[in-house]
């Protein structure tokens, strides 16, 4: 009994045993953590926090641009709607962010460069993530070198340069935006190059942990076009890098075809599924939070201000969805530029002559407006009755119908006719009908043609419907030109009717704006009605898409006056750094903010680039003779270097060459950076592989340390103007006008 209990015991004991070693091989057992400290990246670390965060509140007052990007922070405080033509929202997303950490209200006029932050307004929190931003990237460009496989001292010579580079410790400590566009695309390039150097494992905790690094790299290319439209280059450059990857995935044939087939979809999806769904969702965000009308309301369609808080949706809650006979509407243009406006017309009629000599029809002016005036309104007439009011119930009018419109003040007809219009003579004159007793009888039918339609019979609808209006005697469709009128028509903007028209032009759309149902027939009762709108509660709202859609299409259309500004410059003048800006200038001393590089490390991003270029030609012809200076490895390495930072460089600096918009130096810096990363990696390469001497190798070695000696005084010596103190004299201030072009300012005691 003893001697089978003693077994059962034993039997049980090898399986919990059995269980044990399952477990711990689960787990893997026991649970070690091994960590290694890289004492040089946490070094370059805390020097590039010191360098971007020490006294960041200073100046206490607003620098160059911030006067621009605060007054979006502002609005975005106070939820107000608005257009930025420059970029998506994320950037202004993240600075809204530090300000409301700071617990700023919005509640400060930026006007002016210079103005004095009051104490209410937290002017650390203001400048805080773009210096984080601007911090961080110094740590990354070390991590990215090695990813390219280079060494750590390669690495600690990228980090420094950024570290002591001076235009990107400037951009960076202020409420601006070329620091977080950076950060983002150095994080993207080291998570894909990170993901792509991470050895495939069949383990299931290896294999998700190299994935996290693909879709960290989607998110950041992700928030990389969300920050600045410029930064779409630099994600075309990684789709660019990735496929050619992609490519010699599938030719490898120890893979299996489903292998393949999965980390191809896994591609795709982390790299342009994520970034898109992410492009998306910012403006979903920027929609969702601002929802209050605002200054840029009237470049938006109607249906677009209708769902903002105030503005014209106070005027149009509870208007009538369907335009029916007998509706008095506004009718304002879809298109616009130059201004919106709507159709109008007064009791003044067109001179008898133009001043060319030219006649005219002399009736009644049919201008756009900018304004809201009470002769924008029009009534809705079925040709066939005389009646000015809707039926009960209400007869829509939809697609296809034909009607007459008739001027709610004057009672003028809306007409057209084979008379040159008197700004642009190839189109047809727009009036009000005036019977003169000459033969020139109305013609004063419309056809309605609703441009956005759904169905054959859709009915005409209040701010959702896109509708041209076509003349019926003559095919032409009524059409803003936008030619302002002289004097005689109070520089009001010219309506014609159009028969050459592009079929998909918006100055021919029209929508109706404020409806409401006519209830007076008689003239005078008419225009008291006028005056006092009576509502029918009906929900309008218009969808996610459609806003979003219709804001795509602005931001790349309407273009905000460019002006030529003091400190613009060529992009060709960024290479030699020829030109600087004055960011801020104490109002009684010599202290002062500039935008310069550092004059030594600029020069030596130049050089870089040229020998790789140089290189690169000489290797391709002696491949091509079948002579191998290097191993196919480090010729791999060559070329994904020269991918990476000289085709990096070209993306972000041959676009600005087809620009033609005001430029500045700072838009140069994202294209800096990348011949920061390439000047090490390139000099390795050149000690490694190219000289063979000893001597030669240490000459280069005392050479490389020379120039990073200068690279760190010539930092010092610029420290005044990128930190804005100590107090320099004028004769200090001359001496470090390196270049006639620099505009140092000083003022003589």
């Amino acid at each position: 009994m003893s001697l089978t209990c003693w077994a059962t015991d034993s039997i049980h004991g090898v399986e919990e045993n059995e269980g044990h070693s399952w477990v711990s091989e689960m787990l893997q057992l026991p649970l070690v953590v091994t960590a290694q400290v890289d004492l040089l990246l946490v070094l370059v670390s805390l020097l590039a926090f010191w360098t971007r965060l020490s006294h960041l509140s200073y100046p206490n007052a607003v620098v160059f641009d911030e006067v621009y990007y605060g007054q979006f922070v502002s609005l975005y405080m106070k939820r107000v709607f608005f257009i930025d033509d420059s970029g998506p929202p994320l950037g202004h997303m993240i600075l809204a962010f530090g300000a409301y950490l700071g617990g700023f209200d919005g509640n400060f006029v930026w006007n002016r460069i210079g103005a004095e932050y009051p104490t209410t307004v937290n002017v650390w929190s203001l400048r805080l993530l773009p210096a984080l931003c601007g911090a961080l990237c110094v740590p990354l460009v070390y991590l990215l070198t090695l990813e390219l496989k280079f060494s750590h001292l390669s690495a600690l010579g990228a980090a420094v340069l950024l570290l002591l580079e001076n235009s990107l410790i400037v951009q960076s400590r202020f409420m601006l935006l070329e620091s977080v566009l950076i950060f983002f695309v150095l994080l993207a390039f080291f998570s894909y190059l990170r993901f792509h150097n991470a050895p495939s494992s069949y383990s299931l905790l290896s294999s998700w942990s190299r994935y996290i690094w693909l879709i960290l790299s989607g998110v950041s290319c992700g928030a990389v076009v969300g920050v600045k439209y410029m930064g779409l280059f630099s994600y075309l450059l990684l789709l660019v890098v990735a496929s050619l990857h992609t490519w010699k995935l599938i030719g490898d044939k120890t893979i299996s075809h489903r292998n393949v087939c999965v980390q191809c979809v896994h591609r795709v999806l982390c790299l342009v599924v994520v970034p898109v769904l992410l492009y998306v969702f910012w403006f979903y965000v920027h929609l969702s939070f601002l929802n209050r009308s605002g200054p840029h309301d009237q470049l938006m369609s109607s249906a677009f201000q209708a769902s903002l808080q105030g503005g014209l949706s106070r005027i149009t809650r509870g208007q009538p969805l369907e335009v029916a006979y007998g509706s008095q509407v506004t009718l304002r243009s879809s298109v616009s530029q130059p201004i919106p406006c709507w159709l109008h017309s007064h009791k003044v009629n067109y001179p008898i002559r133009y001043d060319n000599g030219r006649g005219s029809s002399h009736q009644q002016q049919v201008t756009c407006y900018p304004f809201k005036d009470v002769n924008n309104w029009w009534i809705i007439k079925d040709p066939g009755r005389q009646q000015l009011v809707v039926d009960t119930p209400p007869r829509p009018v939809r697609h296809g119908d034909v009607i007459q419109l008739v001027h709610g003040m004057t009672s003028r007809f809306l007409n057209s006719h084979d008379v040159a219009a008197p700004m642009s003579p190839h189109t047809q004159e727009v009036s009000g009908y005036i019977d003169f007793n000459v033969s020139m009888p109305a013609q004063n039918l419309w056809r309605v043609d609703i441009s956005n339609r759904e169905a054959e019979s859709e009915v005409w609808k209040t701010i959702l419907s896109e509708v041209r209006l076509v003349h019926v005697n003559t095919s032409a469709v009524l059409k803003l030109s936008g030619v302002p009128l002289p004097d005689w028509g109070f520089r009001q903007l010219e309506v014609v009717a159009d028969k050459l028209f592009k079929a998909h032009s918006s100055s021919l759309e029209w929508t109706v704006e404020e409806h409401r149902y006519g209830t007076s027939q008689e003239q005078k009762e008419r225009e008291a009605e006028l005056h006092s709108p009576t509502h029918i509660d009906v929900d309008r709202k218009i969808s996610f898409w459609a806003k979003f859609v219709e804001l795509q299409w602005k931001m790349l259309t309407v273009k905000q006056e460019e002006s030529e500004h003091k400190y613009s410059s060529s992009p060709l003048e960024w290479i030699t750094m020829e030109t600087n800006i004055a960011y801020w200038l104490h109002s009684s001393t010599n202290a002062q903010i500039h935008l310069i590089g550092n004059p030594v490390s600029w020069g030596v991003g130049n050089l870089s680039l040229l020998a790789y270029q140089l290189l690169a030609v000489v290797y391709l012809l002696r491949r091509r003779r079948g002579l191998k200076d290097v191993p196919d490895g480090v010729w791999d390495q060559f070329v994904c270097l020269g991918c990476v930072c000289v085709g990096g460089w070209l993306v972000n600096f041959v676009p600005f060459l087809l620009m033609d918009k005001t430029l500045f130096l700072y838009h140069y810096l994202p294209a800096l950076c990348y011949l920061y990363l390439l000047s090490p990696a390139l000099l390795e390469h050149a000690h490694t592989h190219l000289l063979s001497s000893l001597t030669h190798q240490r000459a280069l070695c005392v050479g490389a340390l020379a120039v990073l000696l200068s690279i760190f005084l010539t930092y010092r010596t610029f420290c005044p103007l990128t930190y804005g103190s100590p107090e320099l004299s004028a004769h200090q201030l001359q001496g470090l006008k390196w270049r006639d072009t620099w505009d140092i300012l000083y003022r003589r005691r």
